[in-house]
């Protein structure tokens, strides 16, 4: 369970919560969380049990009902020097080039015909690493203006990094940074979303158990405790600056823990890992901050990770990135104050419409080290340039360059990465 300190300092955080009490947040419209591009619309039919507002959007006697999706497929290839070739046998790894499908998914979602906000949303995906189906955020999002905001109830994601909550196809980049793969993607549980306008604060706080989830890829911990609250000094349609804290506490799942990163490329292998080693207690701190001023955008996120094992030194990792864009068209990407992240860069004009669709220019540099303790897991940086063309709405084409050092082994070797994506969502 967790310590005294713990609930001492998320009492704490929730009475100066609770302190602006006298306020009413906005209510999340429906409970997509971004993982669907547009809203529904929601208006009864008068004349049917089922009216079509077009081949995606559907408003049901009960419900309304909005079906989405997306499919992504990766080429990459890699450069590397005598060393970076060495420490890949000294791993018994390989990189293998050649193209991927990255994942596939459908998401539905929609609005129930309730005085009170009532939302729900199913997602399924295919994960082309273990070449298998399973749910992703699936559950109900309840209104409640009376504490500022909603519940989320199911399975969601935890709530920690602007970069882990964003819905992955919405990103700057491919793949979310390297230093994040410590943190559980997805978890099944409760969470309260706010926000409160005057203030300009918000929260996400969750608690989760593996009760559903213990025999899935993607769950490493038996229950954890998360929480993400910041504030937007400055936020209008075309200016955000948004600064927020990260915590997590839980017990690694069996009371032992794996925590290795891929170098930013599904396709390549774990370039840093710890093993396997013993832990009954995992907390994560850390701290976020982007501002976009229109077609630029800044941002940067860092964490530090430690994990309770006196048979390993107590180890401590840390990580994180630095990024700087500019959307060359001009479109500026919208901020969501009621879940706190960033949304699809627009289109102002496709290419069906005579346009040349939406293009910016990203640059990242990225880091995370997993040596700590005893443990001696590897530190890996980056730095990686990338275009992004939206012909569309729903397609995009990505293209990146990676220039990647990896100390491990006593030694340190370079790798070069030569990647692209086409994402299609809708």
């Amino acid at each position: 369970m967790p310590s005294p300190a713990f609930l001492l300092v998320m009492a704490f955080l929730l009475s100066v919560i609770f302190s602006y009490g006298q306020q009413k947040g906005k209510v999340i419209p429906d409970g997509t969380e971004g993982e669907v591009l547009e809203p529904i619309d929601s208006t009864p039919s008068k004349d049917s049990k089922r009216k079509r507002v077009n081949w995606l959007n559907y408003d049901l006697r009960f419900t309304t009902l909005k079906i989405g999706g997306g499919f992504l497929v990766d080429y990459a290839t890699y450069s590397q020097n005598q060393k970076g070739k060495d420490q890949m046998d000294s791993a018994n790894l390989e990189l293998n080039a050649g193209f991927k499908v990255r994942d596939s998914r459908l998401a539905l979602s929609g609005k129930f015909k309730t005085k009170r906000p009532l939302s729900w949303k199913a997602g399924f995906m295919y994960d082309g690493n273990s070449d298998s189906w399973f749910v992703r955020e699936t559950g109900i999002m309840i209104g409640v203006p009376e504490l500022w905001g909603s519940f989320f109830v199911g399975r969601t994601k935890a709530g920690i990094s602007m970069s882990k909550v964003m819905n992955g196809y919405s990103g700057e980049f491919m793949e979310r940074h390297m230093a994040l793969d410590a943190i559980p993607l997805l978890a099944d549980g409760i969470k309260w979303l706010g926000y409160l306008p005057k203030k300009r604060i918000f929260w996400n706080l969750g608690i989760f158990a593996d009760w559903l989830s213990k025999s899935q890829s993607f769950s490493t911990h038996d229950w954890e405790f998360d929480g993400r609250v910041g504030w937007l000094p400055i936020h209008d349609d075309k200016t955000n600056l948004h600064v927020a804290a990260n915590m997590h506490i839980g017990r690694p799942e069996d009371n032992s823990i794996t925590v290795r990163s891929k170098p930013e490329a599904n396709g390549a292998p774990y370039f840093i890992d710890t093993g396997e080693f013993p832990s009954d207690q995992a907390t994560f701190l850390g701290w976020e901050a982007y501002y976009t001023s229109g077609p630029l955008t800044l941002g940067t996120e860092y964490r530090w990770d430690k994990f309770r094992s006196s048979q390993k030194g107590d180890p401590v990792f840390h990580g994180g990135e630095f990024v700087v864009g500019y959307t060359i068209t001009g479109e500026t990407r919208p901020y969501y104050t009621e879940t706190a992240i960033y949304g699809f860069v627009p289109v102002n004009k496709s290419i069906f419409k005579g346009g040349t669709g939406a293009l910016d220019v990203m640059l990242r540099f990225s880091t995370s080290e997993l040596n700590g303790g005893v443990i001696r897991g590897g530190k890996l940086w980056r730095l990686s340039p990338q275009v992004n063309w939206y012909a569309t709405k729903n397609i995009r084409l990505e293209f990146m360059y990676g220039y990647g050092v990896l100390d491990r082994f006593n030694t340190k070797g370079a790798t070069q990465f030569f990647q692209s994506r086409i994402q299609l969502a809708w």
